[in-house]
């Protein structure tokens, strides 16, 4: 098992509110972890979001007296999201932040245990396709699964950015739970917007295809969101199984 995470950000914004956590040693009960985390907010807000989010909740995991991993991580996203609606308090330019929060963890059975709030996704890319694990909470993802938009209109969507669930301020949020199979030479792809809205899930693929080491192809896919115009931050956490 292969793991690599990059971020960048991105050509347009002055700053990355972007997290990202790896590591493929235990966490808690938890075999390995892998998080991606987008923020949201004005100034530094989202910034601040999105590391306190991955700091707490991976602290939270590591102490954590559950029995099962997915009431560990239940358990672990209500308090880090409780605890950032009262950091949120203690400042007065922390009002309204939040973050996206997608997570993957390997069990020893065989598949991939995956949680996410917003529109961070999972992809697994098998080498000859790729398919989103998560589901997108956002206007436009409603809109794609009503047949209101389809999903090359959503990208570029002018709502894009309308997220319907969030770890923020605005209420503690529960995740949506996926478990998927996974085989030797499998790839898991944890990912913000910026990279998926600039980069084609076809050439994520083809991506995955050409190249063999997962630092060359997390450096692909990163230069090619900038090449493609770098609109947002960009983030990934990428594992071979």
């Amino acid at each position: 098992m292969r793991s690599i995470g990059k971020t960048d950000k991105g050509k347009k914004r002055s700053m990355n509110q972007d997290t990202f956590f790896i590591s493929d040693m235990p966490v808690g009960i938890l075999p390995n972890l892998y998080i991606v985390a987008d923020g949201m907010g004005g100034q530094n807000a989202g910034d601040v979001a999105s590391r306190f989010c991955v700091e707490r909740f991976t602290e939270l995991v590591r102490v954590s007296k559950e029995r099962t991993p997915i009431q560990v991580i239940e358990k672990a996203v209500r308090e880090t999201n409780e605890d950032l609606i009262a950091k949120a308090k203690t400042q007065k330019e922390l009002e309204g932040m939040g973050t996206t929060f997608v997570l993957a963890t390997l069990m020893p059975e065989g598949y991939l245990l995956v949680a996410n709030i917003g529109d961070s996704r999972m992809y697994l890319i098998d080498g000859h396709k790729i398919t989103q694990i998560s589901q997108d909470h956002s206007l436009v993802a409603e809109m794609v699964r009503n047949g209101e938009l389809s999903r090359e209109e959503a990208r570029f969507h002018p709502n894009k950015n309308v997220i319907l669930r969030a770890m923020s301020t605005q209420g503690v949020v529960s995740p949506d739970y996926y478990q998927v199979a996974v085989k030797p030479g499998d790839y898991a792809l944890l990912c913000s917007d910026g990279l998926t809205d600039m980069v084609e899930e076809a050439e994520l693929l083809k991506m995955v295809s050409e190249y063999d080491d997962v630092g060359d192809i997390a450096e692909r896919m990163i230069n090619t969101a900038n090449e493609n115009g770098g609109r947002d931050n960009i983030t990934l956490v990428l594992l071979k199984i």
